[in-house]
């Protein structure tokens, strides 16, 4: 009888025991991903039932709240206060909230103050628990000026592309806008149904660009996606930049150095010449200083520029830019690509990558904010700020809960460097391609860039900074397969006038 005691009481603390386990596992192991996954409708009740924190632009406009409603969810959250070509204009950067479980842009990366739970917010926690009040987020301020977003998102007008502004002294982003957009308030709606065929229409709704041998083409990129910091074109000629910083920091190079510039350059290791645009020849004598390649965008000059340069001295400064490392800004930022970090020194033709590379081109990439901060690095004497998107957060009672504060990101090349650029770029729009980017009574440095982009059509570029004694402002504009391989179609007939627009509007503000 004992003996059949003892085993019985082993079985029940066995289970008793079993118990303790799972339960606890389950409280605490499996806690979050049970919370995160999306078949959770308990989450997602509690999610949309709290008065979840707005995100306001400079200033303090509100372009995202939640609005109380009578339904099971309690709020609805709400962008623009339900004006569909106003929220378009935010939303790459606001994102959605949506009952599916999907959250995306500043929603998702500052969800933690929205939702009013970040480990900061504890002391609120605290009262609400024990008063048992509703929890309320916090109010999530970004950096982006409305004047100046708004500016950048009329002068982009009907073009499929991204423009992205910095404040060149701080990595404040000023404006955001990428075009094709969305209206994320449809992506809002308490009707998981609705929601899922939006978001399927909006995921297949890639734009035409241009028709090759009767084939339509199409963007590799859909209204969802944020083009300032998650799609990645060939950066064209606006990556001359980072060539001519390249020649200067590591082999002496002056703006007055004299370089070769021939009519046409054979890629080393083949037989396939490269000409210049429209097959013009930058100069007569087949030479010319480096300022004056810059200015006119000489491309056999900067072909061969990038093959003196080598490998190693492209390749570094391209990793001194960070642009081989993800920013979290705090949305996740794609990353650049660049042939030497993608071919094998034994490649046949990475000699040819290397110095296509130096008019950015091959297997160059990059997104249109790592442009921008090529000119901001130029524009703030070598010193490269970190991007950022969130200047301050306040809690339900607008108490300060956090502020950021600049920080250096890298140091790419010195300050005489800079300077030297900055010359050189002042020249590219008083006295060369890019004179559509001229601000009276101001003066403005930049870069013109028209990158073949093969099947489909000429991808356009500027990028700016200004003023040029006194820079508050950074520019990178794409315009997304929008050329034509004709002087009226290049980046700096139609991109430059674009980046002038949203600099005057940073200026002005």
């Amino acid at each position: 009888m004992n003996a059949t005691l003892r085993r019985l009481s082993t079985i029940v603390m066995v289970m008793f025991l079993a118990l303790m386990v799972s339960t606890t596992w389950i409280q605490f192991v499996s806690a979050e991903s049970l919370n995160s996954d999306g078949r959770n409708v308990r989450t997602i009740y509690s999610a949309l039932a709290r008065d979840r924190g707005p995100i306001v632009v400079k200033g303090g406009e509100p372009i995202v709240t939640s609005v109380p409603v009578d339904d099971n969810y309690k709020y609805l959250r709400t962008y623009s206060e339900g004006d569909s070509g106003a929220a378009s204009v935010y939303a790459p950067v606001t994102g959605y909230f949506a009952i599916n479980g999907t959250v995306t842009g500043m929603e998702r990366y500052a969800n933690s103050y929205l939702a009013g739970e970040d480990d900061s917010l504890w002391l609120d926690r605290l009262q609400n628990l024990i008063t048992g009040e509703e929890a309320q987020g916090s109010s999530v301020e970004l950096t982006i000026d409305p004047k100046v977003q708004k500016a950048a998102w009329d002068a982009l007008g009907d073009y499929n592309g991204a423009a992205v502004a910095l404040d060149p002294k701080t990595g404040a982003i000023l404006a955001m806008v990428s075009k094709p957009s969305f209206d994320p308030n449809t992506l809002a709606v308490h009707d998981s149904e609705k929601v899922t065929a939006t978001s399927e229409a909006l995921i297949n709704d890639k734009p035409q660009i241009n028709t090759v041998d009767g084939e339509e083409r199409f963007s590799v990129y859909g209204p969802t996606i944020n083009r300032t910091i998650n799609a990645t074109f060939p950066p064209g000629s606006t990556f001359k930049l980072l060539t001519s910083a390249a020649a200067i920091e590591y082999d002496g190079k002056t703006p007055d150095t004299s370089i070769p510039a021939p009519n046409a350059y054979t890629l080393p290791g083949t037989s396939t010449p490269v000409q210049n645009f429209g097959g013009i020849p930058c100069s007569g004598t087949e030479e010319m200083t480096l300022e004056e390649a810059l200015s006119i965008s000489c491309n056999t000059a900067f072909l061969n520029l990038a093959t003196e340069v080598g490998k190693d001295g492209m390749q570094q400064m391209f990793e001194d830019f960070g642009f081989t490392e993800s920013l979290d800004i705090p949305m996740s930022t794609s990353i650049g690509a660049y042939p030497g970090l993608i071919g094998g020194d034994d490649d046949d033709d990475s000699d040819a990558r290397i110095a296509l590379s130096g008019i950015g081109q091959g297997s160059v990439r990059m997104t249109p904010l790592q442009v921008a901060m090529i000119s901001a690095a130029v524009a703030n004497d070598g010193e490269l700020m970190e991007p950022y998107l969130i200047d301050n957060v306040r809690d339900s009672d607008l108490e300060l809960v956090s502020q950021t504060k600049p920080s250096r990101y890298k140091s790419p090349f010195s300050s005489s460097t800079a300077d030297a650029l900055t010359d050189m770029m002042r020249s590219v729009v008083t006295d060369g391609s890019g004179k559509g980017a001229q601000i009276p009574g101001v003066e403005v440095a930049g870069k013109t860039g028209t990158a073949e982009d093969n099947p489909r059509s000429p991808t356009l570029w500027f990028t700016s900074f200004a003023p040029a004694d006194d820079p508050q402002v950074a520019v990178a504009v794409v315009l997304e397969n929008e050329g034509q391989s004709t002087n009226e179609t290049t980046g700096g007939a139609l991109a430059s006038p674009i980046a002038a627009k949203i600099m005057q509007a940073a200026i002005a503000k």
